[in-house]
């Protein structure tokens, strides 16, 4: 049984899904279009339905994928009034993605408009004042990874009708997208795991990449990876194989791809010949013709194909990891695949990670030496480039170029700078070094015009998206510059922008896309000064702490060890900046006995490699003797507790160094690391201290809840059993 989410408009084939996890379901209602003169009137159903899965067939079909909601169509000049009914048990949203609109319609709740309340409808009225390739979603938590997602299609108005099909690609995880985002929070490397890219200590010796792996760790870095999560399934259209069939021998299509995933950005190639890119986030281009392309996360682009003869031609999505991809397949015959891309070469990305970044973690300043995709620093992974002759010609920014003038009207110009900053071992996303909670809003006044120099000082790609504007991106072509809502940043880029404030009030979203990373911080809002109250949140106060609310939330995460020798484990309430752990061991018996550490500190600093903190310690065993730690000082393990002061300091290798002092004047310093990867699925653990109590343990990960482990103990001696994380 299992909560669904339904974004939707027609039948679909679905019976059950593995894993509560809410996911678009049917609707046995269409949803209904009436068009009075150019008012287009549109009813959108939000429902959750209540499902019991009875048996093995019902569940295969629902892997299938995830069903997104109805492809909406507009034609310029149209107004679009949509009536959206949230039938479901949790208040929700739609932002119209790339939509010129009133702010109030934008669709961010609690930010511009108000959120639809369970069992509540929302009116989105706004005038159609452009055409081209859109999309929208749920801006409300993590609604989109469900499958809370659909096309926006607006065409020109008088333009002849040419052949074309909406392809709308997606991620779709069995796991409940909280658990996702909570896992991501304590740096699980289950993901890594299932995508067989750990890694680990015995792949680097088997490669002879030991002192690449020594490397990165001595700089405090975890394993190199593309992309953050391990997705079951791609797809296109909500199928992870579609078709178009009617086409045939020497037939032009135009691919309207709209990248409508929570986290992956795509590969796209054809089997049939070159890609011709003639518009980007509903914007177009100068055609321009490539072998291949990478759609970055939230980014749309229309692609004009040939369908070379007779047969069935592969237009393949392959996710930058490389673990899987989707397909839709033009015309009907003999098939013809799209050629693969082999696995990545880890190593040979964590060797150029180390050769970036300084031994504190901070990143070499490339200046703008690279920028707009011209020098993909990935490049080193791609074995269809690092073992081939083959020239491939990969789109990049500074081959877009606008149809006609984009130069900026006349006005004053501000400039600002950012710097894309992170923290992957927590997963903090932020900019310069503050998340959306932790920064003020930035004013800015209609008639400006203003530059955004953004550098990516991370070694994630982040797809930045501006709300309610269209940005030029500087790139060499002069009054000629493309225009777009979304600029994908690569690591260590260095990218400028410029739009020109022509609203006339509100708040505008600029966050990065990628939604874990949105979710976790990386934003900022852009307001016009002098705007007034906005009549659907009468409490702007309120209404922006629940703005600020997301990135400031509170993650659990557990870890419980059972075994013969006892119970150890460790409990931790986590969000951006705080920490609150508690430790504990318990002995099967009194000459064991029982200890407990409970710490609450505030991790500082750009990278949060510094946490001081306030604890408690309390002991009691029994029938031991006395002990002396390496000070010379009593060690009163056998009835403590007493109030403690420390700083906890990530050191090189990733040991995590403990020095405290409690109120009794005792002294302990403290040595350890969790999680060594020997080799894909066995990890180690290490811990000493100056009271001369050591561990050292191993542990086998059989699913990411569920490991076989064993260790030794200074107090507790030898044990085995299982270990329980969470």
């Amino acid at each position: 049984m299992r909560f669904l989410l339904l974004l939707g408009a027609v039948l679909i084939e679905l019976a059950g899904l593995a894993q509560q996890h809410p996911m678009p379901a049917a609707s046995a209602r269409q949803p209904f279009r009436t068009e009075i003169g150019r008012n287009v009137v549109l009813h959108l159903y939000l429902t959750d339905t209540l499902v019991q899965y009875t048996n093995k067939k019902a569940r295969a079909i629902a892997i299938n994928g995830s069903i997104p909601g109805p492809t909406l169509h507009f034609t310029e000049g149209d107004t679009a009034e949509i009536h959206v009914h949230n039938e479901m048990h949790m208040e929700s949203s739609i932002h119209w993605h790339g939509l010129i609109l009133p702010n109030e319609q934008d669709g961010v709740p609690y930010l511009t408009t108000a959120p639809i309340k369970a069992g509540g409808t929302h009116v989105y009225r706004f005038p159609i004042v452009q055409n081209g390739t859109y999309w929208y979603h749920s801006h409300t938590m993590l609604q989109e990874q469900s499958g809370m997602y659909g096309a926006f299609i607006i065409q020109p108005a008088n333009a002849p009708v040419e052949k074309e099909q909406v392809v709308l690609l997606s991620d779709w995880t069995n796991e409940n997208p909280h658990q996702v985002e909570r896992s991501l929070h304590f740096a699980t490397d289950w993901y890594a795991i299932k995508k067989k890219a750990t890694q680990n200590y015995a792949q680097a010796i088997r490669e002879k990449q030991l002192g690449t792996k020594l490397e990165n760790e001595w700089k405090r870095m975890l394993a190199m990876d593309v992309s953050d999560v391990y997705y079951d399934l791609f797809t296109v259209n909500g199928k992870p194989v579609a078709y178009r069939k009617d086409l045939q021998a020497g037939d032009t299509i135009r691919l309207r791809v709209i990248n409508g995933s929570s986290s992956t950005y795509f590969w796209l190639q054809f089997a049939g010949g070159k890609l011709l890119v003639v518009g980007t986030d509903g914007q177009a281009v100068e055609p321009v013709e490539v072998d291949r392309l990478i759609v970055g996360v939230s980014e749309t682009y229309d692609l004009k194909l040939v369908i070379p003869e007779k047969g069935a031609y592969e237009f393949r999505a392959i996710a930058e990891d490389r673990t899987k991809f989707t397909s839709l397949w033009l015309g009907e015959g003999k098939p013809h695949p799209a050629p693969g891309l082999g696995r990545l070469n880890y190593f040979a990305g964590m060797k150029m990670m180390n050769d970036m970044t300084h031994a504190d973690g901070s990143m070499h300043d490339m200046g703008m030496q690279m920028s707009l995709q011209q020098m993909d620093m990935n490049t080193v992974m791609y074995p269809e480039i690092a073992d081939s002759n083959q020239s491939l010609i990969t789109l990049n920014y500074a081959m877009l170029k606008a149809p006609a003038n984009t130069t900026l009207p006349p006005g004053p110009v501000r400039e600002m700078k950012f710097e894309l900053t992170g923290n992957m071992n927590r997963y903090v996303w932020n900019m310069d070094h503050k998340t959306i909670a932790e920064s003020d809003k930035i004013l800015i006044r209609r008639g400006e015009n203003i530059r955004i120099i953004l550098k990516n000082n991370s070694m994630m790609r982040h797809p930045m998206h501006l709300h309610g504007h269209f940005f030029r991106v500087l790139n060499g072509q002069g009054s000629r510059a493309p225009l777009k809502s979304v600029l994908d940043i690569m690591p260590m880029e260095t990218d400028t922008i410029e739009f020109h404030a022509s609203e006339a009030y509100g708040d505008w979203f600029f966050h990065c896309h990628i939604l874990y990373h949105m979710m976790a911080g990386m934003g900022r809002i852009f307001s016009y000064e002098n705007s007034p109250p906005n009549p659907q949140l009468p409490d702007a106060k309120k209404a922006l702490r629940k703005v600020y609310r997301d990135d400031r939330r509170f993650y659990l995460g557990a870890q419980l060890g059972l075994e013969s020798n006892g119970s150890d484990g460790e409990l931790m309430l986590a969000n951006t900046r705080w920490q609150v752990q508690t430790e504990w061991r318990l002995g099967l018996h009194a000459r064991t006995g029982v200890e407990s550490e409970t710490h609450i500190g505030r991790l500082i600093g750009k990278r949060q490699f510094l946490m001081p903190y306030i604890g408690f310690d309390w002991r009691y065993r029994r029938g031991t003797e006395a002990e002396k730690n390496i000070f010379g000082q009593t060690n009163t393990k056998d009835q403590r507790a007493a109030i403690c002061f420390g700083v906890q300091y990530l050191l090189p290798m990733l040991v995590r160094a403990d020095a405290r002092i409690d109120t009794d004047g005792r002294l302990r310093l403290q040595l350890g690391r969790e999680d060594i990867p020997v080799s894909s699925r066995l990890r180690m653990n290490l811990l000493v201290n100056s009271d001369q109590e050591y561990m050292a343990g191993l542990r086998y990960i059989a699913t990411k809840y569920f490991s076989l482990s064993t260790h030794y103990d200074s107090d507790m001696g030898w044990g085995a059993g299982i270990t329980i994380t969470y």
